[in-house]
């Protein structure tokens, strides 16, 4: 297999300890469950949530800048850039419904993040297929667009007087009671071995000088095996 002699070959030149990290932390990534983001304006929510997906393992974040443009705190996000995938979307009439459509081409439920009159709590949402966590702007939440595109409605039960959460500690409540509630499922949520081996090559070449250079050199030497 091509991936698994590339992934040696970037492994060779790597420490061991970077090898380690790698195959730790990617055996416990997922795909199963996204994240999205519309119209984030507050940087410091735009990074933490995006570091919030990293120490969840959640690989793919969508960012929708439909009015605002998706900036990072370094020291808020803590190098999680790195390591999460970002995709962004900012082109056409109406970034929002293309995102939502082409997550729901790929097999993903959209759950909306809002009170709803069809809502339910994180820990009675449905998880018995991949789902996309939408989470609206600071000051008026999910659009309409995607309350209309929605599959499902989640909240976060609240006790006190203050109507909601930061949207940066939603996402962190909701992304910790899923992960908890995946980790004692039987579904299969986590990446599978092919995945994993791509991901970690992607890695690689982030932490390694000309990484993609170094990629074509790897693989016309396997090519010549």
């Amino acid at each position: 297999m091509m991936e698994e002699k590339l992934l040696a070959a970037f492994y060779d030149i790597i420490s061991e300890s970077k090898v380690e990290m790698f195959d730790r932390i990617a055996s416990d990534r997922t795909n199963y469950v996204t994240v999205v983001l519309e119209n984030i304006f507050q940087e410091h929510n735009a990074s933490a949530i995006l570091r919030s997906c990293d120490c969840f393992g959640i690989q793919n974040l969508h960012v929708i800048e439909k009015d605002n443009q998706y900036k990072i705190q370094r020291d808020i996000a803590l190098g999680a850039g790195r390591w999460v995938d970002v995709f962004n979307y900012d082109q056409g009439e109406n970034p929002t419904i293309d995102c939502v459509n082409k997550l729901k081409e790929k097999g993903y439920k959209i759950v909306a993040t809002t009170p709803h009159e069809k809502d339910c709590v994180i820990s009675d949402l449905d998880l018995s297929q991949p789902i996309a966590l939408v989470f609206g702007t600071e000051r008026r939440g999910i659009s309409e667009d995607v309350k209309k595109l929605a599959d499902a409605y989640v909240k976060i039960p609240m006790y006190g007087f203050t109507e909601s959460f930061n949207v940066s500690v939603s996402a962190a409540i909701t992304l910790n009671v899923i992960r908890e509630r995946l980790e004692k499922s039987n579904f299969n949520w986590k990446m599978s071995e092919e995945e994993q081996i791509k991901l970690k090559i992607k890695w690689s070449k982030k932490i390694v000088n000309k990484g993609d250079l170094l990629e074509k050199e790897f693989i016309r030497r396997i090519m010549l095996d």
